[in-house]
């Protein structure tokens, strides 16, 4: 097991045990996967497992888009330019994706996946892994993702996993090499999936850790929302980088104290996803940010998104959370003063160390 508690899964044929995962092989036989969502990360991941090997059809809201990917291969509207293979194909017809699927995973706005998934729930086979896609809570509730999939469908913990990792969905679709991380509160399902998700350019990794992994998708949106107003604004590379570096001491602290391992967000889902979605241009959260910091109000940013950033629901309910535990999130609590209009972006940066945390160095 590495530092950050993610390990190399193997497919076995029998039971996948701790012991046996210390490798990591493609299965030979093709499995039948839903993926609900057509948008771009949804789109990806379809694309992902179809070139590991299975069969996959994706539920578009959208008939347009389903008609497109089935007769063009192709998500114009998400994902221009590229071509998906011919084993994936769309239907905005929701009871024909999930007829006969052996996973199910789901990559919805985070918002509305509870209202989905009460649409939807006599439709999901029973026995099959349930998995998440999503990066956000929910608002009014604070629930993670998969604690809105256990009660909507009232499964096994066991059948429901979470992949997260820097994944930013145009450079994976272009087949540039990158890692995640399934996790599960069973290893043999985090396997599963891992080794479905596994082809030459995107590998999986696992750990029991839902709670770490799930937060730190969600909150690396948050610090990336932060980064972008600060290069909205016109601030350099130290500032980033200060703020990266507090950032993720929030995040962390933050994520233990609801239950997760310190050293999750220390690796993929953690400080490699943080590193990726600050960095990059094709991050929504960091573009919604970097808007804000040019001096557009919020409601006009949300305008100009033609696509969900996750960061920006989750702003209240993260703090919300955090409040009810304790924990101090400085950096957080200016982004909602920004997105609020109560405090000037060019002002959110010296403010950063207004903290009495220990800096952990």
């Amino acid at each position: 097991m590495s530092d950050t508690g993610e390990q190399p899964p193997k497919l076995a044929t029998g039971p996948v045990t701790t012991e046996a995962l210390k490798t990591i092989s493609v299965p030979t036989e093709r499995r039948r996967i839903a993926v609900l969502g057509a948008g771009s990360w949804g789109t990806t991941f379809a694309k992902v497992l179809a070139e590991g090997g299975s069969d996959v059809s994706i539920w578009a809201r959208r008939p347009e888009i389903a008609r497109e990917i089935t007769e063009t291969h192709r998500n114009s509207d998400y994902l221009p330019g590229i071509n998906l293979p011919l084993a994936l194909v769309s239907d905005s017809r929701i009871e024909r994706v999930l007829d006969g699927a052996e996973q199910v995973y789901l990559s919805v706005p985070s918002q509305t996946l509870r209202e989905n998934l009460k649409a939807v729930r006599q439709l999901i086979p029973a026995g099959v892994p349930v998995i998440s896609l999503m990066k956000g809570v929910e608002r009014g509730t604070g629930r993670r993702m998969s604690e809105i999939v256990r009660e909507e469908l009232d499964i096994d913990p066991e059948l429901i996993a979470v992949a997260s990792g820097p994944n930013l969905a145009l450079e994976i679709a272009r087949r540039q090499p990158t890692a995640a991380v399934v996790a599960s509160d069973s290893l043999d399902t985090a396997a599963l999936v891992a080794a479905t998700a596994t082809n030459p350019y995107f590998r999986c990794f696992v750990n029991n850790d839902v709670i770490g992994t799930e937060f730190g998708g969600v909150l690396k949106n948050l610090i990336a929302v932060a980064i972008g107003i600060v290069d909205g604004v016109g601030y350099g590379e130290n500032t980033k980088a200060s703020i990266i570096t507090r950032g993720l001491v929030e995040m962390t602290q933050f994520a233990v104290a609801f239950g997760a391992k310190a050293e999750t967000l220390s690796g993929l889902a953690g400080l490699g996803d943080l590193i990726a979605t600050c960095e990059s241009p094709l991050s929504r959260n960091n573009t919604a940010g970097r808007l804000l910091g040019q001096g557009y109000a919020f409601a006009d940013v949300v305008k100009q998104m033609n696509q969900t950033a996750e960061g920006l629901a989750s702003v209240a309910p993260i703090l919300e959370l955090a409040r009810s535990k304790g924990v101090d999130m400085p950096i957080v609590e200016q982004v909602e003063q920004v997105l609020a209009g109560t405090l000037a972006p060019r002002n959110l940066a010296p403010h950063l160390t207004d903290t009495d945390e220990p800096q952990g160095e």
